[in-house]
């Protein structure tokens, strides 16, 4: 017989469900948000990653740690619903339970299905912890040019499930985007939905309080879910871990690296550039300091961070599955003062 969870709940804990596909800016536009968090209020964010290399935690813990009382968990390693259903619970329980929360961000992995996720949380394990709020959608407007996003089934559940469509990354679109974009959601009968407009994931905080469209009792059974392993394997003696994974037609390698691990910056930029990845995230230790890299639409950025790691973390995404010990071999040239024999 399981146990029943209590937690030391007053008032349903306001919940915000931030969606979209990869590469969309839904870290951006969290981090955005922490950064303007009421002094007063402390918040919560639990991040889902496709792949089993978290690097998002990482990110949005430079911000945590500037604003203080906010608390992040992570779920890795696919669909946080679908593949790693009970490790959702684990770590939204421990949220629940660590202090009296004001609000909690939730942001499903680009590949993620939005629409079981919050069956899961409007199902009577969290019925009246819980007051689900607008699901955010994020999108890019000239992704509605492109057949493998408008045909991909989820981000056609990411348009169906949103209560509010957020158009990121406005600076860089064209008007024919955006008539594009009307167009796709008229045929899909999305036209009166809400729509923001932002650059740089630079969402309002009024955008966080609009209610839900659906009705929360009707949600009461859980999807099924699927486990898979999500317990993160510690560092070998050789102070680096590799995984993989393969799910929904898309692959992830990625690498951890004990913080003693140096690798030089103009090497490693080129290096990921090279590799030519769908997507591409990092946060790793170099010759210039700790960088936060990213790969997004074949367009690679990086900057420097302060915040402190326990680890160098980096992620690549691949519709076709890599050579993972090629490119493995090549990385580890990229390290400094790097001999091969």
């Amino acid at each position: 017989m399981s146990k029943t969870q209590t937690f030391s709940i007053q008032n349903a804990l306001p919940t915000t469900v931030v969606t979209g596909f990869l590469g969309v800016g839904k870290t951006s536009a969290i981090q955005h948000l922490l950064s303007y968090k009421p002094a007063s209020e402390r918040w919560a964010v639990l991040i889902n990653e496709f792949g089993k290399v978290g690097i998002d935690r990482q990110i949005l813990s430079s911000t945590a740690g500037q604003q203080g009382s906010i608390e992040i968990r992570e779920v890795a390693g696919g669909c946080m619903c679908c593949s790693a259903g009970l490790p959702m619970q684990v770590a939204l329980n421990q949220l629940l339970r660590s202090k009296k929360l004001d609000r909690l961000l939730i942001e499903p992995s680009g590949l993620g299905h939005p629409e079981e996720v919050i069956a899961s949380l409007a199902g009577p394990n969290y019925r009246g912890l819980l007051d689900i709020r607008s699901t955010l959608t994020m999108v890019d407007a000239r992704h509605f040019k492109d057949r493998r996003y408008t045909e991909h089934p989820v981000f056609l559940q990411q348009l169906h499930i949103a209560d509010m469509l957020v158009v990121n990354k406005t600076d860089l679109s064209q008007l024919s985007d955006i008539k594009q974009m009307e167009k796709t959601l008229m045929a899909l009968h999305l036209g009166e939905l809400p729509i923001k407009y932002c650059e740089q994931g630079k969402l309002d905080l009024d955008w966080l309080s609009a209610p839900a469209k659906f009705d929360q009792a009707t949600w009461a059974n859980p999807p099924k879910v699927v486990q898979l392993e999500s317990v993160e394997t510690p560092l070998t003696d050789s102070g680096f871990l590799r995984e993989t994974q393969q799910l929904d037609g898309w692959h992830s390698c990625g690498w951890r690296f004990d913080n003693d691990w140096l690798f030089d910056s103009a090497r490693l930029l080129e290096w990921c550039h090279s590799q030519n990845p769908d997507r591409l995230k990092a946060v790793i230790n170099t010759s210039d300091g700790r960088l936060i890299i990213n790969w997004v639409e074949g367009q690679l950025s990086y900057q420097n961070t302060q915040s402190s790691i326990d680890e160098s973390r980096l992620e690549m995404l691949f519709h076709n599955k890599p050579d993972a010990d090629e490119m493995e071999r090549l990385l580890f040239q990229c390290r400094c003062h790097y001999s091969s024999v």
